[in-house]
Parts: C-alpha cells; structure tokens; sequence
C-alpha cells in the first residue's frame, strides 16, 4: 500500500477535469490518496471528484482549501457554512476528513488559514486576493486571524497521536522557509496569505513523520527539524514549471 498526494487540481479548467477523471481505474485500489485541498469552490464538480477517486482508491482523505470556501454566487451565507456543506459532502461520499488509522499508520488532517504572521500583505495584495471577497465570516470572526484561530482549535484534539508512522496534511503553509529560495522577490508579495506560524506550532507539536500542503502551487521536498514536508500541487494549466501534473507517492510499506 502507498500512499500518493495531490492538491490544488482546481477543477474548474477542464483540463485539470480530465487529469483527475481518466487516473487509472486499477492501477491504485490498493493505495491511499491525500486531497491537500482547492479541488473546486463547486459542490457538483467536487462530489463529481470524489465518487470518481473513491472508485480508484482505497481510501481518500481530504481537508478543504480556501476555495472551497468561497461562497459568492451560491446559496451560503456565510463561509461557515460552505465548510460545514464540503464536510457533509465528504461524510455522504465516503471521503475521510478525520484522523485516520491503518495499523501502524495514521493519517492525521490540520486545519487552518492565514492570519499574516508570514508578512502584511500590501496594497495590490489587498486588490487582487479573491478571498477578500469570496470569502463571508460571521460576526464572530472579525479579522484573517480570527479565522485562523478557529480553524487551529479544531485541531486541538489530535496533536497528540503517535504511531510508528504519521502523516499530517492541511491546505495552507505551516512554515513560510519551505518555500524554496529561488522564488522571485516579486512572486513573494503572496506570502502573507499562504499560512501561518501557529499552524506550524501545531505540526511540530504533533511532530509527523511527513507533513503535505497546498496551496502555494510550487512542487517542494523538504526536511526540516526532522520534518519531511511534500507539496504537489496540480495547479493552474499554465503553470507547468512549478508543478509535476502527476500524483506524488510520500509513503510505500514496501521500502
């Protein structure tokens, strides 16, 4: 059994449709799949997603990405509510969203957003960043760290599992250093909306094996602090040099 990852598919370019839709229906019944989040901010296309990898996988794990979330033309008022829906979607489907364990394996979800401790952002991040609209927080939550914040409680209850091996996943960054070095100066005018510190306080605390994320949308492989943190990102059509355009294996029993 391995496990393979993938995030950031978006879907909503028919392109990236036909990659996940044509994976080999035999080749991974064996295997496990790790959704590292932004598949689709449409329900359709996304339960669309799951029912064709549940036929190829034994099991497939998921953790909504900021698009997801957004809710600006549907019928949610509020991005709580569209998370709440994605997670249904998931429990109806079959998708796990929730620790998981396979013998001496555990596969363990973390949420999260970004809260700006990787930077403020500046004023053309503030024009451009689609949350800022897309995204609706009730009352309660009032700033980018109050969502933050929420998301981090939920993961309160799991920071203490063990196993022989633990693989942690979350959409957004826990460490804003995995990013690698050769990214211009002006591509990192985004890095405050990428994750945030306490996401990564929360992943050394667990201290997994390995660690997948998403939503940069750039391929890495890093050891840090005993870490192995992996990002495969299918990402937007254009974007071939950043990306692999294949399913990832982070984890095979068979090494």
């Amino acid at each position: 059994m391995k496990v393979y990852t993938v995030s950031d598919v978006h879907v909503d370019y028919p392109e990236n449709m036909d990659w996940i839709l044509s994976l080999d229906a035999a080749e991974y019944r064996q295997d496990i799949l790790v959704l590292a989040g932004d598949i689709s901010h449409n329900l359709e296309d996304l339960e669309r997603v799951f029912k064709s990898l549940l036929e190829k996988f034994k099991s497939v794990h998921f953790i909504p990405g900021n698009h997801e979330l957004w809710v600006d033309g549907d019928e949610f008022g509020c991005s709580l509510e569209k998370f709440k829906a994605v997670n249904q979607l998931c429990e109806e489907t079959g998708v796990k969203i929730n620790q998981h364990h396979y013998g001496n394996l555990t596969v363990v979800p973390l949420h999260g957003w970004y809260d700006f401790s990787f930077g403020e952002p500046d004023k053309h991040l503030a024009r451009a960043w689609r949350d800022f609209r897309a995204c609706v927080w009730p009352p309660k939550l009032e700033s980018s760290k109050d969502v933050n914040e929420y998301f981090l409680n939920l993961n309160k209850t799991q920071l203490n599992i063990t196993n022989d091996i633990v693989i942690s996943y979350s959409h957004f960054l826990p460490r804003i250093d995995v990013m690698p070095s050769y990214i211009p100066h002006d591509r990192r005018r985004v890095y405050p909306v990428l994750g945030s510190n306490g996401l990564g306080e929360q992943v050394k605390k667990l201290n997994p094996d390995i660690h997948i994320y998403g939503h940069s949308h750039v391929n890495q492989s890093i050891k840090l602090d005993d870490i192995r943190f992996v990002n495969n990102a299918f990402a937007y059509p254009t974007e071939n040099r950043i990306a692999r355009k294949e399913l990832h294996c982070v984890f095979d029993w068979d090494d």
